[in-house]
C-alpha cells in the first residue's frame, strides 16, 4: 500500500511563500506513490489541534514542511506516539533539521527522504508541558527575542538586529540557579542553553556536542562578561568555538532546572514562558525520517 503522509504546512513560513514553494513538493512526493493530505491550520493552535487529530487517525508519517518553529509544533503531536516524523526545511531557520542530517536548501531532495521511509528513533525533551527537539534558550537571547516580538518595525531578520542593539543598551548578567541531575549552581550569566541538537537561530552552534540520540542533555552557560567581552565572544557560536571561554561552562545532563528572575525561555525558536522552568530528557521519545 502506498504510504499516507500528512503533510502539516506553515502558510507564514519564508513570508507566505511556502504554500507556493510546497506544490512541487507535494507533486514529488504524489509521483513517489505517496497519498498526501495536506494540513493548513489558521493559526498555530489550529495547526496543532489539526496535527493532533491526523496523528490520532495514523498516518504513515506526520511530515512537517516549514522551519523549526513549525517542527517544534509537529514534535508535539507525534513525540511519545510510533507515528514518525517527517522534515522538509522550508524555513529561515532549519536548525533541527541540519542536526538530522536533513537536506536543508532542497526541498525536493529532502522529499526523497521522506519517501524512503526510513525511521530513525531519537531523543526528545520536555521542557515543562512542552516537547522539544533542538534548543532551550535564556537570558540575552531570549530577551532580544522578547524585544523583537513587540516591535512592529523593520520587518524579518532586520528586527532581531535592532532589537539586538536595544538589549546591549541595557542588558545586565542574570543571577540563574541551576539544578544539573540534582546538584545546585548559582552563578550570574549572560545567558544559559539546553541542547538536545546542537543549533538553534540559523547556525548558532551554541551546544556544539549536543547529539540528538545519546539519552543526554547538553547545557552551555556564557557566565557574567562586560558587554565589550561579550561582543567579541559571542560570534563564536557560529563555530562552536565559544566553549573554550573560561567563562563558559558546559555540562551533560538528565534534567535540568532553571530558575532566574524576570527571564523567558524559548524552545526551539517558540515562547514557552517565564521561567522557572525544568527540562528532562525522554530517550527515544522520537521517530524521525532519516
Amino acid at each position: 500500500m502506498p504510504p499516507h503522509l500528512a503533510l502539516l504546512v506553515n502558510p507564514s513560513a519564508r513570508n507566505g511563500s511556502a504554500l507556493r514553494r510546497m506544490e512541487p513538493v507535494v507533486r514529488r512526493l504524489r509521483s513517489g506513490g505517496a497519498d498526501v493530505t495536506v494540513i493548513v491550520g489558521a493559526d498555530a493552535a489550529d495547526a496543532l489541534a489539526r496535527a493532533c487529530t491526523a496523528v490520532a487517525e495514523r498516518p504513515d508519517a506526520l511530515v512537517a514542511f516549514g522551519g523549526d518553529g513549525l517542527v517544534h509544533l509537529a514534535v508535539q503531536a507525534v513525540a511519545g506516539t510510533d507515528v514518525p516524523l517527517g522534515v522538509i526545511p522550508a524555513g529561515t531557520g532549519n536548525d533541527i533539521a541540519a542536526a538530522l542530517g536533513l537536506p536543508c536548501r532542497d526541498p525536493l531532495a529532502a522529499a526523497e527522504v521522506v519517501l524512503g521511509m526510513r525511521p530513525r528513533v531519537v531523543d526528545a525533551a520536555r521542557a515543562g508541558q512542552e516537547w522539544f527537539a533542538g534548543v532551550v534558550c535564556c537570558g540575552f537571547d531570549s530577551r532580544v527575542n522578547e524585544r523583537a516580538n513587540r516591535l512592529a518595525w523593520p520587518r524579518g531578520t532586520a528586527k532581531y538586529l535592532v532589537a539586538l542593539a536595544q538589549e546591549l543598551r541595557s542588558f545586565r548578567p542574570v543571577p540563574f540557579r541551576l539544578t544539573l541531575d540534582g546538584e545546585v549552581v548559582e552563578q550570574e550569566a549572560m545567558l544559559v542553553a539546553v541542547g538536545n541538537t546542537r543549533s538553534y537561530g540559523a547556525g548558532m552552534r551554541i551546544c556544539p556536542g549536543a547529539r540528538p540520540d545519546d539519552g543526554l542533555l547538553d547545557v552551555t552557560v556564557l557566565g557574567a562578561v562586560p558587554t565589550g567581552q561579550f561582543l567579541r565572544t559571542f560570534p563564536r557560536v557560529y563555530r562552536g568555538t565559544h566553549v573554550t571561554h573560561p567563562r563558559v561552562m558546559t555540562r551533560r545532563v538528565r534534567s535540568v532546572r532553571l530558575e532566574a528572575p524576570d527571564v523567558v525561555a524559548y524552545a526551539d525558536g517558540e515562547r514557552l514562558g517565564p521561567l522557572p522552568l525544568s527540562c528532562e530528557v525522554v530517550p527515544g521519545a522520537l521517530t524521525v525520517l532519516n
